[in-house]
Parts: structure tokens; C-alpha cells; sequence
């Protein structure tokens, strides 16, 4: 397939835009400046616009699992994220550039996102597989490993040498070779390759690392400028530097500070056209993190929050200044049977929904809650039907994709802390609705 978006003339970084549109009046985070760091907008891409803020559901290998791409547009995905580090390996980026790109190759016409791999390669490369679970790891220092595992993957200056999770190959990723991937994906939005650590390193590895992605950004942004060149027949593609820096204030604001004002070494007028916030960091300071980044970014370029999904984190990462999110949560979660509502989650095989010949969820407006009874879905979990799997990620990805399209529109209205309130009051309980709110307002200026 052709893609629709590309070209007549060479790519440019002006093909690519964000605009504020609304800023929170009320119930959020204040940057140094006084200013309210939450606010909606428009990022602008070659294949569509994406109003934010936004969940960006996840379609790791080319596919957001068990759903077509026409129900993701249906259930009011924006944009879908994919996975360098997968498709790399499997099916190869090649195959995806001969394709046509992302897009074209999943038959997906809206704006795609890729990771760099960074995160894959240290999570599979130290033994973890879906999830990074401190209480199953050994660490000295700098190593981290899950327990009885064979570390696949090292980090080095030039970048990480890894063995296939798939059939043990030997592979290495530098900050070009990532750049090269990404670009023969053709997503509109990738990012830079960063090393994401764990909460288990050291204060001293953290300060290396953040020293090393840093590195590793400027020779990212002048690859980044040598494919674009290279590459004139495909629409332009942006680029996000990914902050690092754990829990600590210094770090994250230094890092942060560090990726806004840096160029290419060769290209020296190649700058980031966004930003990623990721690496390790605890649930409960999730808000404050994000405060200090988005405090120290330039206010108009977009900021994307790596892997997170859950309510909670949702409002305070939004009232911190975050404008879009992508996490595997919703689905995975779906397909086994554990299910958003606005009192907490249901599980969709227990006892209970068996004879419930009801939706679901009474006020949720999706295509699984509006056509089928909890309890046809959980006849299709016990029977092991893989349309189970259809239906309930229908309803997940859609709760979030709608509660994150509430958020904004509270945003505009004037009404985000009631929404806060309401809904965190009704999925946790009143008294952490209030801690919620208190955390939100909590200054992000202070420095350490």
C-alpha cells in the first residue's frame, strides 16, 4: 500500500506542530513561573491531528491485540503506538518500509507512535518479561536481573547488545540503529533511544545513565537528521528526547532542562520536537515527577508519559502537564478478564457475572456494554472463546480513551477538579480522591 501522507516535496520539521488551546484554571500543578502546567491542545501529524490530552492505545507488534484498526478509530483511538524493538525482530523494519511504512502495513490511516526499544531491551534483557517486578530481582549497584534468570542484554557507551527473546540471536542497538528502525517503520511520532533504569540502581548509575542517554540523544537527533534527508520520499517524522532521571528532583530537572536545549553535533540546527517522560519512578510521586519535567520543558512543544493508564494516574499526570499516554495495561488486562468500571474493576470470570444478563457496564457506551450481558462475556472467558478477548478489550481501551476525552473536555469547562473528585472518589473512595487532589496542588517548583 501507498502511503496517502507522503511527500511532493523533501520532509520538514514544520510538517509537525502543537498548539495549547485551554490551560487548567484550577486543581493542578504550577510550574515555576506560577503558570498551570495541565492544558489541552493539538498535535499536528502528516496523517492527522490528535486532540489532547490522549490515550494512545498500544499496538505493540503492528496490532492493538484482538482488535481490528477500524474498531480502535471506532472506540475513539487518535493514534496507535508500536514497538521498534518487536518489529525490528519480527517481521523486521525492512519488510514494514517496503510496506509502506506502519501504517499502511496494519491498513491504520491515523497518526502512529514507536518506542525506540530502550525500555524493551532492558526489561527482556534483565529477565522480566511483561512487567519490571522489583520483589522477583537481585541488583548490586548498577545490575539489576529478575532471580534465576541469564541476563540478556549490556549497555555499553555506543549503546546495548542483546540476545533475541525469540530465538536467543545476537542483536545490538545503537542510538543510529534505532533511529534507522524508526524511520523505516515510518511512525509520525518516535523517540529517542534512552536507557531506562530501575529504582533498584544506584544514585550514582542513575547519574550515568541520564549523562549517557543525553550522549546518546545528540547522536540520535543528527541520525535523525541524516534519514530525514535520505528519506525525502516519506513524510516527516518527529522526534521526542525521552527524559530520564528516576525519582530524583535534580536529575529529572537537569535532564529535562539538558533535551530542551539540545542540538545535533553535526546538525546543528536539528532540535527535539517533544518529549517522553520515563524510566523508574514510584506511584505516589508519579504527579510531582512529572511537575518537575514539564517545569522545566519548553511550554510549547508536546509531552508524552510512557506507560501509564490507570485512572489515578491519569489525573494526576495530566493536571502535572502531560498531554498524551500509552500503556499496555488496558488490554492486557482485558484478556484476563479484569475489567474497568467507574466503582473498580470487575472480573469478568467470577462467579457473580454468571447469571448477570446485564452489560457490563450500565454507563458505558461502548460496543461490548451496549450489545452483550456480563454474563455472555463470561461464558466466553470460561468456554476460552477468543472473542472474549474482542469484547473485553473493546470495553477497557474504550473507558480509558473516554475517561481521558472527559479529562480534556473538564479541562475546557472549567470542571476538572469536580471530575477528579467524581471519579476517583467513585473507583477509590473519598478520602483518596481528597489526597489526590491535595498531591496535585502541591507546588512543583521547589529544588533540591
Amino acid at each position: 500500500m501507498n502511503d496517502p501522507a507522503a511527500p511532493s516535496s523533501p520532509p520538514s520539521p514544520a510538517d509537525f506542530g502543537f498548539r495549547v488551546e485551554h490551560r487548567l484554571s484550577s486543581g493542578g500543578s504550577a510550574g515555576s513561573s506560577g503558570d498551570p502546567l495541565g492544558r489541552t491542545g493539538t498535535i499536528r501529524t502528516p496523517h492527522g491531528d490528535i486532540q489532547t490530552p490522549a490515550f494512545i492505545p498500544v499496538g505493540t507488534k503492528a496490532t492493538v491485540k484482538s482488535l481490528l484498526p477500524a474498531t480502535v478509530r471506532e472506540l475513539g483511538g487518535q493514534a496507535v503506538l508500536a514497538n521498534a524493538y518487536h518489529l525490528f525482530l519480527q517481521p523486521g523494519s525492512d519488510l514494514v518500509d517496503e510496506a509502506g511504512g506502519l501504517g499502511a502495513f496494519m491498513n491504520w490511516d491515523g497518526p502512529t507512535f514507536t518506542d525506540s526499544g530502550g525500555f524493551q531491551v532492558m526489561s527482556l534483557g534483565v529477565g522480566f518479561k511483561k512487567v519490571i517486578s522489583m520483589a522477583e530481582s537481585a541488583h548490586s549497584g548498577s545490575e539489576v536481573i529478575a532471580k534465576n534468570k541469564e541476563r540478556l542484554a549490556h549497555v555499553d557507551e555506543d549503546g546495548v547488545t542483546f540476545k533475541s527473546f525469540l530465538n536467543g540471536d545476537k542483536h545490538r542497538f545503537t542510538p543510529e540503529v534505532s533511529m534507522r528502525i524508526q524511520h523505516e517503520l515510518g511512525a509520525d511520532i518516535m523517540f529517542a533511544f534512552d536507557e531506562c533504569t530501575t529504582l533498584l540502581n544506584t544514585r550514582a548509575y542513575q547519574e550515568d545513565s541520564v549523562a549517557r542517554t543525553e550522549r546518546w540523544a545528540v547522536r540520535c537527533l543528527d541520525e535523525h537528521a541524516r534519514q530525514t534527508t535520505s528519506r525525502s520520499h516519506r513524510p516527516y517524522q518527529a522526534l521526542f528526547g525521552v527524559v530520564q532521571g528516576a525519582q530524583y528532583e535534580d536529575l529529572r530537572r537537569s535532564a529535562a532542562a539538558g533535551l530542551a536545549g539540545l542540538r545535533g553535533a553535526e546538525a546543528a540546527d536539528q532540535e527535539f520536537d517533544g518529549f517522553g517522560i520515563g524510566g523508574a519512578l514510584e506511584k505516589r510521586d508519579l504527579g510531582t515527577i512529572v511537575g518537575w519535567v514539564s517545569d522545566e520543558l519548553p511550554d510549547a512543544k508536546p509531552r508524552h508519559l510512557l506507560g501509564i493508564s490507570e485512572p489515578d494516574d491519569l489525573f494526576a499526570a495530566i493536571a502535572a502537564g502531560a498531554d498524551t499516554f500509552d500503556c499496555v495495561a488496558p488490554s492486557r488486562q482485558a484478556r484476563g478478564g479484569s475489567m474497568y468500571s467507574p466503582t473498580g474493576r470487575i472480573n469478568a470470570k467470577a462467579a457473580t457475572q454468571r447469571r448477570r444478563f446485564e452489560p457490563l457496564d450500565a454507563e458505558c457506551d461502548c460496543f461490548t456494554c451496549e450489545n452483550y450481558t456480563a454474563a455472555y462475556l463470561h461464558h466466553l472467558f470460561k468456554a476460552k472463546e477468543m472473542l472474549a478477548s474482542t469484547l473485553a478489550t473493546i470495553h477497557n481501551e474504550r473507558y480509558i480513551v473516554r475517561l481521558v476525552d472527559r479529562i480534556r473536555a473538564s479541562i475546557v469547562d472549567g470542571t476538572f477538579a469536580e471530575l477528579r473528585e467524581e471519579v476517583l472518589g467513585r473507583q477509590y473512595g473519598a478520602e483518596f480522591a481528597r489526597e489526590a487532589a491535595e498531591r496535585a496542588i502541591t507546588p512543583t517548583a521547589s529544588r533540591q
